[in-house]
């Protein structure tokens, strides 16, 4: 059985399935996917989100802001501990540092980030990051904000193997998306077959980053297969024992049963 441990499932296209979630729904366990983490990006969409998966036990979601959103609500810490009270809200985020898509002066999306930061240590839940081409800032915040003491993820890794040493450090898990099956990821291939096999986790991030072969087209998170096939080959090991080891810390980062 799988996990997919991010994705965005009231961004993706349900067309396939009559536009029906129900009956995405059945395709997701027909493809043995146990249970799926729903990822927040705005407030805006929040509330909808977590309406459409209120009635499944087997999906949870996360409450924050992606660094990437600047029209939306910036969440005060205050407004963070409110939406991410519920038991079915299981981590904090997607939060962290974008450099790539953001310009100017970004010490709005840094505070952003420490926000959340201090919302999932008062709620004792675990950080989604998400970074890109801020990986020294990332790590200064997180030692900073004492990020250690939840930890979480690193989702979608796209960085070197020093970020992924420094990250486990503090206490974070590295997540794996379609990427590391690119012909051109060969970085993250190589951070695929040394981290330790108790701190590793994959996921979609659907709709974006479809792996091979769906390269290109919507991303689903009955693809999540393909990417645990992949990191088997890379570390050698069968594809059923990264399915249950990659489950087995998902449940073990968030406290869940077995």
């Amino acid at each position: 059985m799988l996990i997919d441990s991010h994705c965005h499932l009231d961004r993706i296209d349900l067309a396939p399935y009559q536009n029906d979630f129900a009956k995405f729904m059945v395709a997701v366990k027909d493809c043995q996917i146990e249970y799926l983490l729903t990822i927040a990006i705005d407030l805006e969409s929040y509330d909808a989100m977590a309406a459409m998966v209120a009635d499944y036990p087997n999906i949870s979601l996360t409450v924050g802001v992606h660094p990437n959103v600047q029209d939306g609500k910036d969440p005060t810490v205050d407004e963070l501990l409110m939406l991410g009270q519920p038991d079915k809200v299981i981590g904090i985020g997607e939060t962290g540092l974008d450099y790539f898509r953001s310009e100017g002066d970004l010490s709005w999306q840094q505070q952003r980030f420490r926000n959340h930061i201090s919302a999932a240590k008062t709620l004792k839940k675990p950080l989604i990051i998400h970074t890109r081409e801020a990986k020294q800032d990332t790590l200064r915040i997180l030692r900073e904000e004492n990020a250690a003491e939840v930890g979480g993820i690193i989702h979608c890794f796209t960085e070197d193997w020093a970020f992924a040493q420094s990250a486990l450090d503090l206490n974070f898990y590295i997540s794996f998306s379609g990427i590391v099956t690119f012909n051109n990821a060969k970085g993250i291939k190589d951070v695929a077959k040394k981290v330790p096999a108790e701190r590793f986790l994959i996921e979609t991030d659907s709709p974006y980053l479809a792996p091979v072969p769906h390269r290109g087209k919507p991303n689903y998170p009955t693809y999540v297969r393909h990417v645990a096939q992949h990191i088997a080959e890379l570390r050698g090991e069968s594809f059923e024992e990264i399915a249950r080891q990659s489950t087995a810390n998902f449940r073990q980062l968030f406290n869940l049963p077995s």
